[in-house]
């Protein structure tokens, strides 16, 4: 079940943390977030899963920024949240996606016991200007059937910041993660 916007509103200080909170931000049934003015972009040409890539990082000017396809931005909300008993959910604002705007690839479903800044994987399908300060995307939380457990990760619990990919963290650097081809091996048994 979904949390209204009253009930959002009823359990912050409790279950629910947004700072900072504005009333204006609140919704029937979810809580806008807005953008932070930092962006960052990788500098690879190649992404490596199994290892840190370089990034560079870049400030919203006052007079916006134009964000271009075929171009992954990670960006954070301005908002840091807490969530305990319920699992928060963000979603782009209707208003956002109508300009072509993602502000997730895949990375929508937080967990229980989330607490931090939300980094917002954000593509265009055409060049659009954006500005900082604006309501981006939205957080909606949904009530959970079954034993609790909260989320506990030295990855991206607690950040104080935009966080990339620390999925190289996950991987065992002496495992071979290249399949073995055996080229004529049966044959010659």
């Amino acid at each position: 079940m979904i949390l209204t916007g009253k009930e959002i509103k009823a359990r912050l200080g409790t279950d629910i943390v947004i700072e900072p909170y504005h009333e204006k931000y609140l919704n029937p049934n979810s809580y806008n977030l807005c953008l932070h003015n930092e962006l960052m972009v990788y500098e690879e040409i190649v992404l490596d899963m199994a290892r840190p890539n370089r990034l560079g990082k870049y400030v919203i000017p006052e007079e916006g920024m134009v964000l271009y396809p075929g171009q992954l931005y990670l960006g954070r909300t301005v908002e840091r949240t807490e969530t305990h008993n319920l699992v928060p959910l963000l979603e782009g604002r209707s208003s956002i996606g109508r300009l072509g705007i993602s502000v997730h690839a895949t990375a929508g479903v937080g967990d229980i016991g989330f607490c931090g800044y939300w980094t917002l994987e954000i593509t265009v399908a055409q060049p659009v200007r954006i500005y900082a300060g604006v309501a981006i995307c939205q957080i909606i939380y949904n009530t959970p059937i079954g034993e609790i457990v909260e989320y506990n990760s030295d990855k991206y619990q607690n950040n104080k910041g935009i966080q990339p990919s620390l999925l190289f963290k996950e991987l065992d650097p002496a495992e071979s993660r290249q399949m073995r081809l055996s080229f004529g091996e049966e044959a010659s048994q």
